[in-house]
């Protein structure tokens, strides 16, 4: 049985933080064809087309029939744990902190053997559950679950570090403005958030939503202008260092057609909200999660992006927002870099048109604000890079890697 993790304890101020280290990393370009799935929350192995034979770990060429044409294709996840063994010496300085590591050998129901961290759940000779997760530097690892449900599951220390479970962590949603901030805010609280800090620009200004958000217990509300170098660094100062997952909602939609009068205008308002303020608060934030992401139990771990999926293909009729998503994406590569040498991964959510006033003239399907909420912690707790939330964005999405040109003819519906 897992143990239940606990709060942390009130920091030492005159503590050294210590400096995250990272996992080995070395990987073969072919095997980041796990990376690809392990992103995505997918149990992917190579497939010989030719003897249809599924293989672990990646190769060029088939052991079997020696077919060099050895797609990824998503595997049955079943196994059965083998042997199991608990690792308590190390020279590796990531795992010497981190000792004891289980691992062992599963026998996948697909036909490979494979190395694989374990879960304290699972037991020799039992059924388990395969998985792909990304590790602190960002690359693939196996790791096997129990199949049924255990108690204080997530709580599992070498699970807790290959993912970004919410629980008993402190978040930061930067425009309470948006109508995904009130859900978003319980869905945390729920997850069993420590505490939820909610951002709002002008706070004088009356918004839809505002008494909802006010009412929420565990949400503090905080002036944060994105649009506002000064306001983002001074928040920042405040309870940057207090900050273990932050979740950008920053977002300007604004319908708009690339002829109107006034649609620079509008483009400009719009990448000053949205992309120049995700770059402040990079800035701002950034280097301080960099510095905590080893810093006790509850260290920083992940920076969340709310996307629409209009940034991977644009819909003329939300023109600018394609523009400032699509910049903000680009931005979001830039930024998993360089928050990866302190163990921080960087989630990009990709939602279809939301339930809300700016898409009134969309037809459904749309994405309610708590079906988005419940995906954002799902994906944190996965440990997840990239998910789809709504019909629309997995659809753009499957159509996106079958024929972009096609996609693009379609302008985006």
């Amino acid at each position: 049985m897992t143990r239940p993790i606990a709060p942390s304890k009130r920091k030492d101020p005159l503590a050294r933080t210590p400096r995250p280290l990272l996992p080995p990393s070395a990987r073969s370009r072919t095997a980041h064809g796990l990376t690809l799935a392990a992103a995505e929350g997918r149990f992917a192995l190579q497939r010989c087309e030719e003897c249809h034979t599924f293989l672990y770990p990646p190769r060029d060429a088939c052991p079997h029939c020696l077919s060099h044409d050895l797609p990824f294709t998503d595997a049955p996840v079943g196994g059965t744990l083998v042997a199991g063994t608990t690792i308590r010496v190390t020279n590796d300085t990531y795992f010497r902190e981190r000792m004891p590591w289980r691992q062992g050998i599963v026998a996948a129901d697909c036909g490979p053997s494979i190395i694989a961290s374990l879960h304290g759940g699972c037991v020799e000779g039992s059924s388990v559950k395969l998985s792909l997760q990304l590790d602190k530097a960002g690359q693939p690892v196996a790791f096997a679950t129990p199949l049924e449900e255990t108690s204080n599951m997530r709580d599992d220390p070498q699970l807790r570090e290959l993912t970004a479970d919410p629980k008993h962590r402190r978040i930061l949603i930067t425009d309470g403005r948006n109508p995904v901030a009130p859900a978003l805010a319980k869905a945390l609280l729920r997850a069993e958030a420590t505490h939820v800090f909610v951002g709002v620009a002008e706070a004088w200004k009356p918004f839809a939503g505002e008494a909802d958000l006010r009412a929420i217990e565990g949400v503090e509300i905080v002036p944060l202008d994105l649009t506002d170098e000064q306001s983002v660094a001074d928040l920042a100062a405040d309870i940057g260092a207090k900050v273990d997952i932050l979740v950008n909602t920053a977002d300007h939609t604004r319908p708009v057609h690339i002829f109107d009068k006034g649609a620079a205008r509008r483009l400009t308002e719009t990448l000053d909200a949205t992309l120049a303020g995700a770059m402040r608060l990079a800035q701002a934030f950034g280097p301080v999660m960099l510095a905590r992401g080893a810093d006790g139990t509850n260290s920083a771990v992940a920076w969340v992006n709310l996307l629409s999926v209009y940034a991977l293909a644009a819909q003329p009729a939300f023109g600018t927002m394609s523009v400032s998503h699509a910049a903000c994406l680009s931005l979001s590569h830039w930024l998993r870099t360089e928050l990866r040498p302190g163990g921080v991964r960087l989630m990009n959510v990709f939602t279809g048109p939301l339930d809300t006033e700016w898409y009134q003239t969309v037809p459904p399907p749309k994405v309610a604000p708590g079906q988005l909420a419940e995906a954002v912690v799902d994906g944190l707790r996965r440990g997840l890079e990239e998910i789809y939330v709504g019909d629309a964005a997995r659809d753009i999405c499957a159509r996106l890697a079958a024929n972009p040109k096609a996609l693009e003819r379609e302008g985006g519906l």
